[in-house]
């Protein structure tokens, strides 16, 4: 490996067989100020990613010993993988490449490939991988956030998202519409919404439907 970064640094993982090829990739994403982790082989890669830490991109060449880039890719695959994968191929290997492509891979170079080009697509995929990662972590929050709602506070999440008035949702539940008034102001104040609209369309993102709700004192 070429650097010791921890997994959570967004880098350019480069796996590539051939020392002369790893060190001048190496050299030319480096001169663009990213950071790159290099393996000798598919086996060496696999053993060192952190499924659940790693960020960045991968640039994965098509003929490598003794797994070829398909078999890593595949690999990457069943781990449920999500950085996005660079293909370096020959002529001869673009069908296995766009087979690749058809199974998810982000995109593909053919050899001899011009170095401009090759930064240009890291680059792309890396802010892919940005907004990805951005987006999980949006998620992640959110579901934090309704994880500390009180299990009446969710009922009364449910009905505004269902867009029932106050006065109904109090008669739903069997309390009082001041009751409903202060509950409502905790779950958009915990949430981070505004409106019921925008209550909804959260719950609608984070995959939650209607529950059902009980009516009792409390």
């Amino acid at each position: 490996m070429t650097s010791g970064q921890p997994a959570f640094i967004p880098a350019v993982h480069l796996v590539d067989d051939e020392a002369s090829v790893r060190d001048a990739l190496t050299f030319l994403l480096q001169s663009h100020g990213l950071t790159v982790l290099a393996y000798a082989s598919g086996p060496e890669f696999l053993a060192a990613l952190d499924a659940d830490g790693a960020r960045g991109c991968i640039v994965l060449d098509v003929r490598m010993e003794p797994m070829s880039g398909l078999q890593v890719f595949d690999e990457l695959l069943e781990r449920h993988t999500m950085l996005p994968v660079l293909f370096l191929s020959g002529h001869g290997d673009i069908p296995m490449a766009v087979d690749a492509l058809q199974k998810g891979a982000f995109d593909f170079l053919e050899k001899p490939f011009n170095g401009d080009a090759l930064v240009s697509r890291v680059l792309r995929a890396l802010a892919q991988e940005q907004a990805h990662h951005s987006q999980q972590t949006e998620h992640l929050q959110e579901a934090d956030r309704l994880a500390s709602l009180s299990e009446r506070e969710r009922a009364v999440m449910h009905l505004v998202a269902a867009g029932k008035l106050n006065k109904v949702i109090a008669d739903t539940l069997c309390v009082s519409v001041r009751t409903v008034e202060v509950h409502r102001a905790r779950v958009f104040a915990k949430l981070g919404v505004r409106s019921s609209a925008e209550l909804a369309t959260l719950l609608t993102r984070l995959g939650l439907g209607e529950e059902p709700v009980r009516g009792h004192k409390g």
